[in-house]
């Protein structure tokens, strides 16, 4: 299919007119990107150009509502003035790096409509970056002290290039924490594709430690079929420390009876006593006027006379007037 020549030079405009965000107390200049980004961050600090910004931008992905205006030290990083509030959620990232001696010092995420301070620094506003460039250049960033900051900076680009640099975080052949990390941001920012890739690796993923981070990453999905994972591997996960993971992150589901139910069940008939002790647990997590009722339920009636003194534990914890009346009618018997 031939692109019309009109609509070819018009993006290549809107490219080309990229417009640096609002930096106060900085002297703001442009530069068109070039070669990579390491050659050009490169050859900014080699001509004595540091400490010193650099920032670009890349379209974020969809449905992130909330500006990531954040303060660091003493400089402001808020919603700049006259910038509009959008209801339907941010559409561009911008990604901050701080050099200093040639080498990363900073590097930050926030929404193009924050307003920076720039704290006197030169600020080097980096044109027309290509997604895949900059989600390359975070990624030679994960084995170094910045591993956290650029995992959630590929988290938060659009389109494919980091779903699948996220996707080869994971492997097994990655560090655990560069998996834990990867894992979380599946679950929070790449919709069904995340939770299938989430699935696999606690069906497959052979650190327990991993495997646990995934569990609370699929409990933090908006998918549905995130918290149908959470659930299943409750019931019937082979590692009663993912079971009670699970039960613990399912407590924060109190709206969903299904999950409920869930905890409720392993309070009866899980194998592992650690597991029921941790889903007594879990009921105590629940809000109050679903949680007491139940917890008493367990100290009234479960044939588990350690199941039963934990639920009269938590109990005890609560100061529930409800739990108070149940310890009266128990000391009058």
């Amino acid at each position: 299919m031939k692109i019309p020549v009109i609509a070819l030079l018009s993006a290549v405009c809107v490219w080309a007119q990229q417009q640096p965000p609002q930096v106060e107390n900085a002297k703001v200049e442009t530069r068109t990107f070039a070669g990579s980004l390491a050659a050009q961050l490169s050859t900014l600090s080699s001509a004595g150009k540091g400490p010193f910004w650099g920032a670009w931008q890349e379209p974020i992905i969809p449905g992130r509502h909330g500006d990531m205006c954040w303060s660091n030290g003493n400089g402001t990083n808020e919603h700049a003035t006259g910038a509009p509030v959008r209801l339907e959620g941010q559409t561009t990232l911008l990604v901050l790096v701080r050099m200093e001696n040639a080498q990363v010092d900073q590097l930050r995420v926030a929404s193009f409509d924050c307003r920076f301070d720039g704290g006197g620094l030169p600020f080097y506003w980096l044109n027309g970056v290509p997604a895949a460039e900059s989600v390359a250049w975070l990624k030679s960033q994960i084995s170094g002290r910045h591993s956290e900051e650029a995992i959630l900076a590929i988290s938060q680009h659009a389109g494919p290039e980091a779903e699948r640099t996220l996707d080869e975080l994971v492997s097994t052949n990655q560090p655990e924490r560069v998996r834990e990390r990867a894992a979380f941001w599946l679950g929070t920012s790449r919709g069904a594709h995340g939770v299938d890739v989430l699935k696999r690796m606690l069906a497959n993923d052979p650190s327990q430690r991993v495997r646990e981070q995934v569990v609370f990453a699929l409990s933090q999905s908006r998918e549905p079929a995130g918290l149908a994972a959470v659930i299943d591997t409750a019931k019937n996960d082979k590692n009663g420390q993912i079971r009670s993971k699970a039960l613990f992150w399912l407590a924060r589901k109190a709206a969903n009876k299904q999950a409920i139910d869930t905890i409720s069940n392993a309070v009866v008939n899980d194998p592992d006593r650690a597991v029921k002790e941790q889903a007594v647990f879990a009921l105590k997590q629940l809000p109050e006027d679903q949680g007491i009722p139940m917890l008493i339920n367990v100290a009234k009636n479960n044939p588990d006379p350690e199941v039963r003194k934990k639920a009269m534990f938590w109990l005890g914890q609560s100061q529930d007037r409800r739990a108070l009346d149940f310890f009266s009618q128990v000391l009058k018997q």
